[in-house]
């Protein structure tokens, strides 16, 4: 005699139809991406940063490491450089609240100093990091990846230190991005210059340092540069702008684009920047913090100059000090002899 079969009563199958529907659902959200032209030769990290609005770096490099997204059916790692045509899938992953990504890109776009088709300069606020990692989910490009219509083609051109203020380029498409990137490499194509208070009485002989940097990383995770012979070039030029209160204001060019170059160059001749926690004097900075209203990096990034390359427009820009920076300057002002 042929056996029926086992009855379900509704709850099992309310239950059954909630897994499939669940299924179906992810599924149906699960993404393969193409890899266009203009994306050749990219890592695969910055690929899914633009793919994936908002979401935190550590995400990313996880569902990486789990296998969760693949290349032309093949795991790859954060590194895998990829080519045009192919197959990313991108598995389904919620992004930060819509309200707190629109609050942040509201105060960027307050810090907007130029812009036209192929490029944004903002200027970047102290303490604000330009991408996620290490504990920050959403940086500069983050921000504006997540609220843009055109997020898959936003690019950092170059990085400024997380306390470092001023100007800071993001590339609209991937053409003027290597442009860009080629021109800063070549070193005296784009003109960067910054602005520093360092502790002491700068010699005014003293325009230019070139000493080698070497990168490295403490056990703890931390990024530390310092000048050794079997590091790589560094130039920087220094001229002196202003004197007074036992401090220094300089005008920096920096010739190369070492890991903060700046900072270490001043910390090696033993004039510091002012409020440098890496390679400063935090002791004698807390007096000076309560000056400025703020304890921040005097040092900014106060001007750019890209001439015309290719068929694209040359631009300059030059971006304010904040207050903390001006409090700091009339201090030394007062402190004059």
């Amino acid at each position: 005699m042929q056996k029926s079969p086992p009855k379900c009563n509704d709850n099992e199958k309310h239950r059954v139809l909630k897994v499939m529907d669940k299924k179906r659902d992810t599924a149906q959200r699960v993404r393969q991406v193409i890899v266009e032209p203009d994306h050749c030769g990219q890592r695969l990290d910055n690929f899914l940063q633009r793919e994936l609005k908002g979401v935190p770096k550590s995400r990313i490099y996880r569902i990486i490491r789990k296998g969760e997204v693949r290349i032309n059916g093949k795991r790859g790692k954060a590194s895998t450089r990829l080519f045009s045509g192919d197959t990313v899938r991108v598995p389904p992953i919620r992004s930060s609240t819509k309200a707190l990504q629109k609050t942040k890109l509201q105060s960027l776009e307050e810090t907007i100093i130029y812009e036209n088709k192929s490029i944004i300069v903002i200027n970047k606020p102290p303490g604000l990091a330009v991408h996620g990692g290490s504990g920050i989910s959403m940086g500069v490009i983050e921000t504006f990846r997540a609220n843009s219509s055109t997020a898959s083609s936003l690019e950092l051109v170059h990085r400024l230190d997380r306390d470092t203020s001023g100007c800071l380029m993001i590339a609209k498409n991937r053409r003027y991005l290597k442009v860009l990137q080629s021109a800063l490499r070549a070193t005296s194509i784009i003109r960067k210059n910054y602005r520093a208070i360092v502790h002491g009485n700068w010699p005014s002989r003293l325009g230019f340092i070139d000493a080698p940097i070497k990168k490295n990383s403490l056990s703890s995770g931390e990024r530390i540069s310092k000048v050794s012979e079997s590091g790589k070039t560094a130039r920087t030029e220094f001229s002196v702008l202003a004197r007074g209160g036992g401090l220094t204001f300089l005008s920096v060019k920096p010739i190369t684009g070492r890991t903060h170059q700046i900072r270490v160059h001043c910390c090696h001749v033993d004039k510091p920047i002012l409020g440098d926690t890496k390679y400063g004097y935090q002791a004698e900075d807390g007096a000076i913090s309560k000056i400025a209203n703020s304890y921040r990096l005097m040092l900014h990034a106060e001007s750019l100059e890209v001439p015309p390359i290719e068929d694209f427009p040359g631009f300059s820009v030059k971006a304010p000090q904040d207050d903390a920076f001006s409090r700091v300057l009339s201090h030394m002002a007062a402190g004059k002899t």
